[in-house]
């Protein structure tokens, strides 16, 4: 007797598991179908927009290059969001007696529901429609089509099983804070792409899409346009590239679903020798000061290396903080002033310091009993932030004045970082204060539900009253520069503003440490909702 087909079990798996995760409150299946709407409309406006290329002389280039993005999408999905699909996790079925073809086949079925497969679907019939020409061209590209879509399938598995214990652990859930660096410097990407292709147009993309339409799965869209132009021999060629592609992942991902169901898990255990290291570990405590000062520097310095949500938004800042201004130099738009970008990225981090402790404030507010206990306690976390954010705005204010060739301004480019990073530091530790809300812990949410208005406030509005703290010494900048003798004064900005901004932090510090003081039930309360 032969074993049931597992392949219809799996499918319904996989439908029970989207249904049962709506079902669990209204918020998650708004923000579901919310996004599911906004996927697909952007899919078919895609579609549309690909059928209107049809025709165009640079089609094939443009379509290839989409699809070979899209496919990097999907190798990198699993790494970035390794809970955004519970499936993901073969893990969960080591008890089971399954073997690894059946199990491969199943999955890859089961893969193919959801609005991602969706969305790519639309996308490579999109691109087929905007290169064929010809019957034998569309019956190439219902097989490409085909082809691609499972290459990309494939790819999202193979690469979350070879990687499933790391993703499943505490640490290996850290990756996704590469998120943000990746979609940051990917907008720039695309901001610098469309700015030369406006200027130069689509043939731009030409070489490009020569190469990748050898790698799959770009290599499926190419041969439909092989076969439009009649060279079939390239396109038996680039079909068998893909289809040696998709047996190679599926080949590559029953190996690891192999090794997963038949080896122990030890990738979170660590060795005694690594965790006394750890415990011995006091290099980073005998570099900072002494008592209450190191202590609290440590720890902020600590959450920045190993909290997640703190992690995130310190690499978020700290690439967008070198992007903004580096890409614009590099395309010849820029000005060394964009540097203050840094600065300003990195003295966000200031904002609601309490809320970054979330509930465990409450053993930091056992130890403040007076306006003086809170002013040290603000005055640590603002050296700590200092520590990375001096050095690190000094850099990329330099680079980006290297990249123009324009060392005259760095005097008062750096004046102007370190004025701005006062002033941040100074509103910040009044808003932390005033405006505390909690970060809670699990999800992508940066901000409790009902706390909105309170982080507006805090972030926008601190940042609003950092502007016009520095009014004096951007004033100042720009009379020295519209003076007729002013050139030879402007290096006086560099220790202007960099006084001015230790002043800004000083008085900002002092102001802040009594309403820390008298308002710690209440700042408890609010950073402990979440």
């Amino acid at each position: 007797m032969s074993a049931p087909a597992i392949t219809p079990v799996f499918v319904r798996l996989k439908l029970s598991l989207l249904r049962n995760g709506l079902r669990q409150s209204g918020g998650r299946k708004a923000a579901y179908i919310t996004s599911a709407v906004f996927a697909l409309l952007f899919a078919a406006l895609q579609l549309i927009g690909l059928i209107a290329l049809r025709g165009h002389a640079h089609a094939e280039s443009v379509v290839v290059l989409a699809v070979a993005v899209l496919g990097l999408g999907w190798a990198v999905m699993p790494l970035f969001f390794p809970s955004g699909d519970e499936t993901l996790d073969p893990t969960r079925l080591v008890m089971l007696p399954l073997r690894p073809r059946p199990l491969v086949r199943a999955l890859l079925t089961a893969s193919l529901v959801g609005i991602g497969p969706l969305f790519t679907l639309c996308l490579l019939v999109g691109s087929v429609v905007a290169v064929a020409r010809g019957g034998a061209a569309f019956a190439v590209g219902a097989v490409a089509v085909v082809l691609a879509l499972l290459v990309c399938v494939a790819l999202a598995r193979a690469v979350a099983a070879a990687n499933v214990r790391l993703l499943t652990s505490r640490k290996g859930r850290d990756l996704a804070v590469l998120s943000g660096l990746v979609i940051a410097i990917g907008a720039q990407i695309v901001n610098f792409g469309a700015q030369r292709l406006g200027a130069s147009g689509l043939g731009e993309l030409d070489p490009a899409a020569g190469v990748l339409q050898w790698v799959p799965p770009a290599s499926a869209i190419g041969a439909v346009h092989a076969v439009s132009e009649g060279s079939y021999g390239v396109a038996v060629a680039q079909l068998a590239l893909s289809a040696g592609a998709l047996v190679a992942l599926l080949a590559l991902w029953s190996r690891h679903l192999t090794r997963l169901m038949t080896s122990p898990d030890g990738s979170t255990l660590p060795s005694a020798e690594s965790a006394a290291k750890e415990r011995s570990s006091t290099g980073l405590a005998r570099l900072l000061p002494a008592g209450r000062t190191g202590t609290v520097m440590e720890r902020g310095l600590r959450y920045v290396w190993r909290d997640p949500k703190t992690k995130a938004a310190w690499v978020t800042s700290l690439a967008i903080g070198l992007i903004v201004p580096v890409f614009n130099a590099w395309q010849g738009t820029g000005s060394v002033y964009f540097a203050c970008f840094a600065a300003g990225m990195l003295g966000i981090q200031m904002y609601n310091q309490f809320g970054q402790d979330t509930s465990a404030f409450w053993m930091v507010a056992m130890t403040i009993s007076s306006a003086r206990d809170a002013y040290v306690e603000l005055r640590a976390r603002a050296y700590a932030l200092l520590l990375i954010t001096l050095p690190y705005a000094t850099l990329v204010t330099v680079l980006t004045t290297a990249m123009l060739g324009d060392w005259r301004r760095l005097p008062e480019a750096l004046g102007l970082s370190f004025a701005l990073l006062g002033a941040m530091l100074a509103t910040g530790a009044w808003t932390s204060a005033r405006f505390p809300y909690s970060i809670p812990q699990e999800g992508y949410k940066n901000v409790a539900p009902g706390q909105t208005g309170l982080a507006w406030i805090s972030i926008f509005g601190g940042m609003m009253a950092a502007a016009l703290l520095c009014a004096p010494v951007i004033a100042l900048t720009i009379w020295l520069n519209v003076s007729a003798d002013g050139d030879d004064w402007t290096w006086l900005l560099l220790p202007a503003g960099t006084a001015y901004g230790a002043v800004l932090t000083a008085a900002g510090l002092k102001l802040a440490a009594p309403r820390t003081a008298r308002r710690l039930p209440e700042i408890l309360a609010a950073v402990s909702k979440g």
